[in-house]
């Protein structure tokens, strides 16, 4: 669960052109632990998904091929077994390869909103940014204790904090990096440019007008 009602970001927080584009101050809710180094984008979201038309079903997808068997049957991946979780932990260079936006709009659809994990690849993570997906980079020992408790405590409350750039879990405010721009992003409810733009259409049109290189 995002904590994204008005004013959620703090009595100083900036106001967004439109509400349509939350603020994003917090993330809370219960883990799913995925362990390994490199999990590239592929892994997340096979190829052979990439030629869906739209974003629609891409949750669906997320990590198919490790969430089956050779016969195709459901295995224990942490995706099948964490259903409805949404705080995501993992370990070093997550997202690496290919820099396929269909590798977080997955994670988005099957109900991440925020990755807890020692490092990420930088284009997953900007995309990750442009849509609302929060990333917090922890130490690695952080890491697999963060892991570990929701393996033991998988219906445990854990909260991940933009602005103070933690997590929390079992009494405990685990110290983290949120990189500058994804922070100030989700703070000011700036981070779907898309809908910004949209929102301001009488600005982007003055700006485009005011280019000489633009037609009229």
């Amino acid at each position: 669960m995002t904590d994204d009602a008005p004013g959620s970001a703090g009595d100083d927080a900036p106001e967004t052109d439109d509400a349509a584009v939350p603020a994003i101050r917090r993330v809370a809710g219960t883990g799913v632990p995925l362990r390994g180094d490199d999990v590239d984008t592929d892994q997340i979201l096979p190829a052979r998904f990439l030629k869906a038309v739209t974003f629609d079903d891409m949750g669906e997808y997320a990590f198919y091929d490790q969430r089956r068997d050779a016969d195709g049957e459901l295995n224990d991946h942490p995706f099948n077994e964490y259903q409805g979780a949404n705080v995501l932990a993992v370990n070093d260079n997550f997202g690496c390869g290919s820099s396929r936006e269909h590798a977080p709009q997955g994670l988005m659809r099957w109900g991440v909103e925020a990755i807890v994990g020692e490092s990420f690849a930088e284009i997953f993570e900007d995309n990750c940014k442009s849509l609302g997906i929060a990333t917090l980079a922890v130490d690695h020992e952080d890491a697999v204790d963060l892991q570990e408790f929701i393996e033991a405590n998988p219906d445990a409350g854990i909260e991940v904090d933009v602005r103070a750039e933690t997590v929390r879990y079992d009494g405990r405010a685990v110290e983290g990096d949120v990189p500058d721009a994804m922070r100030e992003a989700l703070l000011e409810g700036i981070w779907d440019t898309t809908a910004v733009m949209r929102t301001n259409l009488d600005r982007a049109k003055a700006v485009n007008d005011s280019l000489p290189y633009t037609d009229d």
